[in-house]
Order: C-alpha cells, then structure tokens, then sequence
C-alpha cells in the first residue's frame, strides 16, 4: 500500500511541477498575477508529493520490505539502522529521487521567502526551477522507478525474497551518512543561481540585482560542495587503504570541477557589483557551474567511465546528456541574443589592482577546471576518435595542476594588500613590506628545520605570505577601529568582523583553505611509507620516529560481518603511546573484503597502517605503514572554513547590502 502511495505522488509531483510550468508560462505572456500565484502554488504542491515518495521509499527500507528491489539490493535484515537510512541515497534511483526532494524543498523555500515586489522579475525564475524539478521527476518515473519490485527471472512473477543483498561494503562508513547529502545539497543549490541568471537574461533585467540576490545562494552551495568533497576525502583517506585522501578518480573529479567554477564565480560576482565589469563573463561562470553539477550526476549515473565509485551503465544516461544539450545549447543562445545588455560600465584601471588580482584568479581556477576536464574526459575522448580507452593517472593531475595550485596561493597572498581600482606604489611598498620580510625569515628557518623540496618549499614561503597578508589587514582594520571607538583592541577586533562580515568572513575562509593546502604540502612532499611482508607475530616495524610491535592478530564475529584485525603497540621514544588496530572486514553476499585503515593523529602527523593481508594459520601478517605529515591541518581547515563561510553568509547591518 506505502509503495503504491509512493509511486503515484511522485507521479502526481511531477504533473504539478509541469503545471507550473506551463502555467507561469501563460502567467507570464498575458500578464495574468493570478496565474503566476497559481504556479508558485503549483510547486509548492509538488514539493509536497515528492516529500511523500521519498516517505514512503525511507518507510519501506526501514521496515525491510524486500519486494522491492530497491530495498532488496540495498539493504539487509542485519544493517544497521543508520547505514538503512543512507541506503535512501546509496543506489541511483533513491539518489535521484533524494536529489528531485532536496530541489522542491529549495523550490519551496525560494518560493516562500521571495518579496512580492520581485513579481515582475520572479516568473522566469519559477519557469526555470519548474523546469528542471520535472526533468528529474520525469526520469524518476519513466526509467528510475524507486519502487519497482523484484520478479523471478524463471517464472516471470513477482516475490518476496527472505532477506536483502546488503549494502556496499564500501559504503558502510559514517561517510556515507553525510558526504552525499552534503554534495547533494551543494549540487541542487546552484539550481537557483542557474534559474536568476536565465531569468535575467530572458526578462532584459541585466542590472546588479540578480547577482545580488543569488550571493547566499551561491555562497551556500558553494559551502555544501566544499564540505561534501572534504568529507569525501576523508572518507577516501580512512576506508578505501590508499594511502591518501585524493585519487583524481572520475567521479572525485567531477565534484571538484564545479567547485573551481563556482569558486571563480564568487570572486569574479563581486567586480561586477563594485565596478559593473564581467557581466558576460559571470554568466558563463553560473551556468557552467550549473551545468557541471548536473554533469557530475551524468557521470556517476551513465557508467561512460570507469570508476570505484560509478553506478553500471543505466538509461538515465540518454536522458541526462539530452537536458544537459538544452540547458547549455539554450543558455548560449540567449547569452549571444542579450549580448548588448552585458557590455561593461567600466574598464581596468591598473594592471595592480584587486578586480585585476581576481581575473588572475578566475584564469587560474578556469585553468585547472579544463586540466582537470580534460584528463577526466580523455577516455571518452580517445576512444571515441581512435576506438581504444585510454586513461591518464595521477601524475597528469599533479604535474599540471600542482603548478597551477601554486600560482592561486601566490594570489592569494597578493589579493588582500592591493586596493580597489588602483594601487599607488607606496601603498604597494608598505603593504608588501611586513610579508616579505616574515616570508624570507620563513625561508631560511623552514631550510634550517628541512623543508628542502622545492616543490614544498616554494608553497610553505606563499603560506607564510597569505597567513602574513591576512593578519595584516586585520590588524590595521583592529587599530582603526580601537583609534575610533576608543574600545579595547579585543572588543575592536570582533567588531571589525562583525562590521564587514563579507569581507572578513572571506579572509577568514581563505586561511581555511590555506591550512588545507599545509596538508596537502605535508602529505604530498614529506609522506613515507614502509612495507613488511609475512611478518610473524611479535615482530616491530620501524618507520621514522615511531616503532610499532606487532602482538596479535584476532578475529571477531558480528551481526552482520567478521572482521579479523591486526593488534599493533606504538613506540616512541622507546616509550609505549597507543594501540593500533587495522581491520579486514568480511560481509556476506560480497566477494570484496573492506579494509578499515588505523590511524593515529597528531598535529604533526599521521601515522597510518594498513592490514593488507594475513595468514589465519600462522597468524603472519602484512602491513603497509605511513607517516603522513601535517594532514589534520586539511580536516581542521574544513572546520575553519566552516566558521568564515558562515560569518560572511550573515547579512551586514547596511541596508543596501544584499
């Protein structure tokens, strides 16, 4: 009975969401207030029939209905409760179906927080928006069908099985619980900057207001997609074994590539707003990202590359690259049909300026999205022209784009000592002063301590820089504060943020991200890793200032797998400081053994272990063993990150700020 309720609200959901679409169309020829009403209306019902479905798909896995194959190839009778409900975004079509709720239920919430004095401007917001929400219910009903039953491939009819496949071992990590939601919602965010900036470009309506009102939204989904990629790499970094948190694999690509557009977009939306420049260029900035992020559910949906992480070759595919071909063919058409309306108010003063330092930054950014594209595409590509899949590895990424990384820090060292619209030579030698001098003390004590690689060097100086550059603007803004008010230096200090939330909550977001990059120059440049094959037990391992004696190796039953592991003590200093237990796990129905990596972190490092096999008989062992410098500065970056992306998401006191 759930299931039947589930299936015709979703159907119902869509015929709304193509009610009003159809109906703000016909709103918006004749002029018809109560049509436009009727549609807003319509969505909201929409929103409700989705809410339903999804309901009723998260009510028949956690009541274990294995009639439907959704249910029966996701979970089983021993899953935990938690992992049963991740299980609603863990296959293709309850992802699909979690992706159409996240977009209603923002649909709704534009539709209701939206002035009505906007009205002349918002119906071709809503015709996008409405479109896009029945596209994916479409697909839902017509080839994804979350609540299709199992048949009986010999007699044609439909059954119950006793107990269901089971998750993915792979993805029975509290990964799963929040880095698809959190892409996911980072994803279907960028829908309602996508949807102001066609309805812009439709309604003539080209002025500021439109990148005015999207600014929350844009730093919102901007915000979700950079947690939703960070929580992956973690998740990559503790379950998979590799070693590290990033692979350039297919579908890890694909969620950065709209986080590098995106990122360039909010840089690039704030010259339009002070000098009234970019206005083309910040079009085909939203766009991209927009499309992108549907792009990226392309790729992980079709099965046109190969990937850990992909879904098998499905018929969404057919359907994805068609709207993705209207959405990108429509958008041009109408950029080079207004393209009059977007000629710029004004030009570059000086080659030093700060609008001049954020191009840099859109080319930089721009450049490491199509390396990026390009490696990931190549598959497609080669074969498509020679008949033979081939594929580029890491080093392709990381040759070409560790470069490119460096110049974006060289950035964003420069960016916040340079002023708007022209920089007089003394302000350019007083600003700079201070920074380079710390950052040539840095050079030679990072020597002195070790850091000899250039390619760790040259990045660790530019840290120093930005972290320097940061401070300095705070600093100067704290003393003309202080100077002022006549408030102490702390009460100044917050007031200062608190005065200019945008501005400060972004440098507060770039220190984030400059502690993610010590992670990744600790990881990348000063790792060490040690193999010890066969080793029996009782037997140490030693590995730069640590040694680890291996005292046992154990096995363990539970619910719903065996896990055996390995039981390592850590020394250091000759002195005994923690227990390490690198983990197989084994699940029924699965061939594929999962391996739990055991970590021990510092602010320092990692020291990481890896049980790669074992011999039950003997109980020998083998291990792969890494020290990983500095990688909590990327997770700790997150959280900083975090806290700068939320002050500067915050309205300022002024009125005429959006």
């Amino acid at each position: 009975m759930i299931t039947t309720i589930g299936y015709y609200s979703l159907i119902i959901s869509a015929v709304f969401a193509l009610y009003t679409f159809i109906a703000v169309i016909f709103g918006i020829k004749f002029k018809s207030y109560s049509l436009v009403e009727s549609s807003k209306n319509g969505l909201l019902v929409s929103f409700i029939f989705v809410s339903i479905t999804s309901f009723a798909l998260l009510y028949s896995l956690l009541n274990r209905d294995f009639s439907i194959e959704y249910v029966y190839e996701h979970t089983s009778r021993t899953l935990s409760l938690l992992y049963t409900i991740s299980a609603f975004w863990a296959g293709q079509k309850g992802s699909l179906l979690f992706w159409a709720w996240i977009m209603a239920l923002f649909n709704a919430v534009l539709i209701l927080t939206k002035r009505k004095k906007e009205i002349e401007f918002f119906p071709y917001v809503i015709s996008i928006i409405s479109f896009i929400q029945f596209f994916f219910l479409f697909v839902l009903v017509r080839v994804a069908d979350p609540f299709t039953r199992v048949m009986d491939t010999t007699t044609g009819k439909m059954f119950t099985p006793p107990d269901g496949y089971g998750l993915n071992p792979l993805l029975q990590n509290p990964g799963m619980i929040w880095h698809p939601p959190t892409l996911f919602i980072g994803y279907v965010g960028y829908t309602i900057p996508f949807a102001f900036a066609i309805a812009a470009l439709i309604s003539k309506k080209l002025d500021n207001e439109w990148i005015k009102d999207i600014r929350r939204w844009s730093l919102f989904s901007w915000f979700f997609l950079s947690l939703g990629i960070l929580l992956g790499a973690q998740w990559a970094y503790v379950e998979l074994g590799w070693g590290g948190y990033w692979a350039w694999d297919p579908i890890e690509n694909a969620s950065l590539m709209p986080w590098l557009v995106g990122t360039a977009f909010i840089h690039s939306a704030m010259i339009q707003e002070k000098k009234e420049m970019l206005k083309t260029w910040n079009m085909v900035l939203i766009i991209l990202t927009f499309i992108l992020c549907v792009f990226g559910t392309f790729l992980t949906r079709s099965g046109v590359l190969s990937s850990v992480h992909a879904f098998g070759e499905t018929g969404v595919g057919p359907y994805f690259i068609s709207f993705i071909s209207l959405c990108l063919a429509g958008s041009l058409l109408l950029l080079i049909i207004r393209r009059k309306y977007l000629k710029n108010q004004n030009e570059m003063e000086s080659m030093i300026s700060k609008e001049n330092m954020f191009l840099f930054n859109n080319f930089i950014l721009f450049s490491i999205f199509f390396v990026t594209f390009w490696g990931t595409m190549f598959p497609v590509f080669s074969e498509l022209f020679t008949g033979v899949k081939l594929t580029v590895g890491q080093s392709y990424f990381n040759k070409a784009n560790v470069p490119l990384g460096t110049l974006l820090l060289i950035l964003m060292a420069v960016c916040p000592l340079i002023s708007w619209g022209k920089t007089s030579p003394q302000n350019f030698k007083k600003n700079f002063l201070l920074p380079v001098i710390i950052s040539g003390i840095s050079l030679v004590v990072f020597y002195i301590l070790g850091n000899r690689k250039i390619i760790a060097l040259i990045p660790s100086i530019f840290v120093v820089f930005v972290i320097m550059a940061i401070i300095v603007e705070f600093y100067r803004g704290t003393i003309i504060r202080h100077q002022n008010t006549g408030k102490n230096y702390f009460t100044s200090f917050f007031a200062l943020i608190w005065s200019n939330k945008r501005r400060y909550g972004g440098y507060i977001v770039h220190i984030g991200i400059v502690m993610m990059f010590v992670g990744m120059i600790g990881i990348g440049a000063y790792s060490i890793e040690k193999d010890v094959e066969n080793i029996k037990i009782g037997s140490t391992i030693e590995i730069g200032k640590y040694k680890l004696t291996y005292d046992d190796l154990q096995a363990v039953e539970h619910p719903d797998k065996q896990s055996v592991y390995a039981v390592l003590t850590v020394y250091k200093n000759n002195k005994s400081i923690y227990k390490l237990r690198p983990e197989k796990g084994f699940f029924p129905n699965h061939e594929q053994p999962t391996t739990e990596v055991a970590i021990a972190t510092t602010l320092l490092d990692d020291l990481y272990v890896i049980l790669n096999g074992y011999n039950a008989n003997t109980g020998n062992a083998t291990f792969r063993v890494l020290i990983n410098p500095l990688v909590v500065w990327m997770w700790l970056g997150g959280i900083v990150i975090f806290i700068g992306t939320t002050i500067a998401f915050c309205p300022n006191r002024k009125k005429n700020e959006k």
